[in-house]
């Protein structure tokens, strides 16, 4: 088949992957599409909790029309026995004629001997189709595996001057509902939701994906507040509601005491982490400690404060900003606080990705030039 046609079915299986996305982990979300004599036969996603994975869904769709297809997969089928079997065995029993797979699996159990298999087995195997768009996708799953931490993702909401709310901590609402509804949206696609212990504390949030279709527990985001004080009220809405969806407190080993064992009493998992003297290493173990739970993606909806730290410690990959055509003046609170740059060329630097109007508020997602 020709390049055009197969960008344009990995394109496809791609835009499957994404339904995945904020449900998987700590699997990656994969797409498959099988097509046969140009028709598509098939089709699949990782679904929640990371199985049945994608191959396996599309073969099974597609039944006997999966001999002699060519199946396009955003990422390398795995090889090794889990609590599924292998999904490079089942393209191979199914008799797919041949594979075009848009990158390697960084997971060392994989890394490139799925591939190896499907083309011993005398599958015709093509590598590098849309690959940097793969990659992209499952940013987070990779992060985890080379460097211990997931995607961490700001998304801010403010005025055109960069505000968040009033010098009186007003903040309601700064944009418009279709900007807070894509935000809605936002949270189904990362593994956890995270406040800092401010936010919590002034905000009361819910943190939840309030849409229509989005209410099952497998739809909802973990709540995570990094809160080093242990602060969090136990009257507190995270709190109250700490069973549905599940609400992460991450605070400093010297904390963990009385107050832990109360929000415990009420459903809060409280996770002490040691070995900490300061903010910026409290937020670097905490990363670690939310990988090593198996989160893969975060979404960061904080206050001031944390969002500084987090960039400080250059642990931003992603950015999404919500704009409102309004002003509010340098009394208003801001929505990064002081990063202490004493040279501009020093300030950390974000590419735009995408931009869209939302009823006259303005919406970007940018993602960090140097970043891994």
């Amino acid at each position: 088949m020709c390049a055009k046609h197969d960008s344009a079915h990995m394109a496809a299986a791609l835009s499957l992957a994404r339904r995945g996305l904020g449900t998987t982990s700590p699997n990656p979300s994969v797409g498959c599409v099988l097509v046969k004599e140009g028709a598509v036969v098939g089709r699949g996603w990782t679904q929640c909790g990371g199985r049945p994975h994608a191959e396996t869904e599309a073969l099974r769709r597609a039944g006997e029309q999966a001999h002699g297809a060519t199946a396009y997969i955003t990422l390398e089928p795995c090889n090794h026995y889990g609590q599924t079997p292998p999904c490079v065995e089942a393209l191979i029993n199914a008799g797919v004629s041949r594979t075009v797979i848009a990158m390697c699996d960084p997971d060392e159990r994989v890394s490139g001997a799925g591939i190896q298999l499907l083309r011993e087995a005398g599958v015709k195997t093509d590598v590098g189709v849309l690959a940097s768009e793969a990659r992209r996708l499952n940013r987070g799953f990779f992060l985890k595996i080379k460097t211990g931490r997931p995607l961490v993702a700001l998304k801010i909401a403010t005025t055109l001057d960069g505000r968040i709310g009033l010098a009186n901590g007003n903040s309601q609402w700064i944009t418009n509902q279709t900007s807070r509804d894509f935000g809605h949206l936002l949270r189904a696609q990362y593994d956890a939701v995270m406040v800092g212990s401010g936010t919590a504390t002034a905000d009361d949030p819910l943190m939840t994906c309030r849409l229509p279709g989005f209410s099952d527990v497998e739809r909802q985001p973990i709540r995570v507040v990094m809160d080093r004080r242990l602060r969090l009220s136990s009257t507190s809405k995270l709190v109250a509601t700490a069973g549905f969806p599940p609400t992460w407190v991450l605070t400093s080993q010297q904390k963990a005491g009385k107050i832990s064992d109360a929000l415990r009493h009420k459903g809060v998992e409280v996770f002490p982490i040691p070995g900490v003297e300061d903010d910026g290493q409290f937020i670097q173990h905490a990363m670690t400690k939310l990988a090593a739970l198996g989160i893969t993606r975060v979404l960061v909806e904080s206050g001031g404060r944390l969002a500084a730290s987090l960039v400080r410690e250059n642990l931003i990959d992603v950015l999404h900003w919500f704009r409102a055509p309004n002003l509010v003046g340098d009394d208003g609170l801001a929505s990064i606080g002081a990063l202490g740059l004493e040279r501009l060329m020093a300030a950390p630097r974000f590419s735009r990705l995408k931009s869209f109007d939302f009823d006259g508020d303005s919406f970007e997602t940018f993602e960090r030039k140097d970043g891994p």
